[in-house]
This record gives C-alpha cells, structure tokens and sequence, in this order.
C-alpha cells in the first residue's frame, strides 16, 4: 500500500472484475427494468458479493428512474452508475413502465460476449436492430468489488452517478463503443478488452465524483478531501503495521488529539483507531487471498504481534477465522462459473 493514494489503495484491494453482457438496440416508446443487484448477481457475475451496473448511452437519449429519486435524463454518450446496486427502470421517456418483467435476464446464455437485445415498444428480443433504425443504443455493464472487510467507497458514492458526456474523458465512449462491437462480433480478446475498460470507466467516474465534491462534503471521499484527515487516512494506508495512535496522526497532520479525533468521526462516522483496524483487516484479506504467507506472517505485517488477537479481530470483521475464509475465498475462486 502507498498510502499517497487511499483512494487507489481501496480500488486495488477490492477487487473490481469488469464484465459486460448486454449491448441494447430501441426504438419507439419503450422500457426496461433491471432487478436489485443482489436477485441479478448470481445471473451475471456468479460469486460476486457485490455488483454495480452502469449504462452508456452510445447513440440517442433516455431516463433512468431509481425508487425514491427523480427521474435522471440521459443524452448521448452519458454514462449512469448505480454503486449501491438498486433496482431500476430505464426508459425513452419519464415515468413509463416496462411490460416485461426482467426475469428473462436469468436465462441469458453463459457468454463473454455481450447479448445483442432489442426493445421496441413492449417487446424484447434477443439481436441488434439494424443501426439505422434504432433510436437510442445501449451498452450495459457490470463491476463486481468486495465489500467484506471494508470498503469505504461505496457508502461514499450517490445512488447514481450520472457521469455527462461532456464531463467524461473523451478516451471512455469511443473505446466502450468499439470495444463492445469487437465483443459482439466475436473478435478475439473483445470481451477482455471490454471487461478491462469497465474497470477504467468506474475508476474514472469515482474520480470524477471526488473531483466534484464541495469543500464541505462529508463521507470517505470528504475526508480525503480534508487536508488534515486525509493526510491521516493517507498515513495510516502507508503503514498499516505501525503503531499508531491518535497522538502519533495528529503530531504528523497539525491537529491536537482531540480536534483530529472530532474531526476524523465527523467526516467518516468512524474514530480513527476504528479506522485503521477495519483497514488493517482489508490489507490482512488481501495477503490471505493473494499469498501463502502463514496467518502469524500475515497478523505481524497488518500490525498484530499475537496471532489470535488478528483471528479474533478478522472473525469479527468477516464472520470467519483467517485458515478459514481464505480456504472459502479459494474454493469460490475454483469453482465453475
């Protein structure tokens, strides 16, 4: 971990796995409804604790319409993430509803490549209109991330994340667009190209998110704002093992003890030792995962000198002993799709 980058440092050690399964055609009035992440995971990325689905409106406009939001109007070359996952409608005009459920979605074939669909009025089909007669054209993907032991992104990221053509970096639409017609057609490496680039898009769109933030935000991403509290944050991801203390961060950032402490729950709604255990137990996951270093390696690299006492600190954070989630972690990383 660099520490320079917390943001970075979550990206990385969360595990985002980039596919794409549908490349959508439409035309006259028409709508679709995408269930909550979790009922569509098992269809789309088996294994996956959590999914995010993005939309780019490669030709056309649209809406898109989550429980408890206003509608969000979408014009060409738009991207829309959904981070949490909701259940949603897209649609060519507010306030319709589809006709057709979305369980046809659990029976899509098993594919890298991305299934050609086509709305038209209240029919849905598998294939592409031919270009000249679609209306609007669609590209949607999903991110698969962990959110087990921590990961503060997600909670930091709105419901939707509407990232505007005009804002989104001229190398994303054109490289989605061609990567998703060399997938389709069956080139070779379209679909890795494609997965790859998902991960980009997200990336960039956090971002972007970050960059748009006010002085004042709150969440994660405002505490990484925060000169004082990020640099906090960015020491502690630097170092994970070091002995720590309120004292030691606020000596290091300018703060007294207690103004770093108010400050630091006030922004994350964690106290800044609670904050580096959850981190802590991130950093211990990947080493799991990712080595064959013994649990007693992996506790002193994470800052734990007793073995049992980062068992006990994991098992409280993942609902499993160390041995133990990373036989599960690898069990589901053999497993057929």
């Amino acid at each position: 971990m660099t520490g320079l980058d917390p943001l970075s440092d979550v990206l990385r050690s969360v595990r985002l796995r980039g596919s794409v399964f549908f490349h959508v055609s439409c035309r006259d009035q028409w709508a679709a409804m995408a269930p909550d992440s979790r009922e569509l995971a098992p269809a789309v990325m088996p294994g996956a604790e959590h999914v995010i689905e993005y939309h780019l409106f490669v030709k056309g406009e649209g809406w898109i319409a989550v429980h408890g939001e206003p509608p969000l109007r979408l014009a060409g070359g738009d991207i829309v993430m959904l981070p949490h996952g909701d259940a949603h409608v897209v649609s060519s005009a507010p306030g319709l509803q589809p006709e057709v459920g979305g369980e046809w979605l659990f029976q899509m074939r098993k594919d890298d490549r991305p299934l050609p669909v086509t709305y038209r009025g209240n029919m849905v089909e598998l294939g592409l209109l031919p270009p000249e007669e679609a209306s609007t054209v669609i590209v949607c993907g999903f991110i698969a991330c962990d959110l087990r032991p921590f990961n503060p992104l997600i909670d930091a990221l709105p419901r939707l994340l509407h990232l505007r053509a005009e804002g989104v970096g001229a190398w994303v639409a054109p490289m989605l667009e061609h990567a998703a017609s060399e997938s389709v057609d069956a080139r070779a490496g379209g679909a890795a190209l494609l997965q790859r680039i998902s991960e980009m898009v997200f990336v960039d769109g956090a971002r972007r998110y970050l960059d748009s933030l006010p002085p004042e935000a709150q969440g994660w991403l405002g505490a990484l704002r925060d000169r004082q509290v990020g640099r906090a944050i960015g020491l502690m991801h630097g170092d994970p093992s070091a002995r720590w203390t309120v004292e030691d961060l606020g000596r290091h950032v300018g703060l007294s003890r207690s103004t770093l402490h108010e400050r630091f729950v006030a922004l994350t709604r964690l106290a800044p030792m609670q904050y580096l255990t959850n981190w802590r137990m991130q950093c211990g996951a990947r080493l799991l995962r990712e080595s064959h270093s013994p649990v007693a390696a992996v506790a002193l690299e994470v800052g734990y000198d007793s073995e049992a006492a980062f068992a006990r600190a994991f098992k409280r954070a993942t609902g499993l002993p160390p041995a133990a989630w990373r036989r599960a972690q690898r069990k589901a990383a053999d497993a057929p799709a």
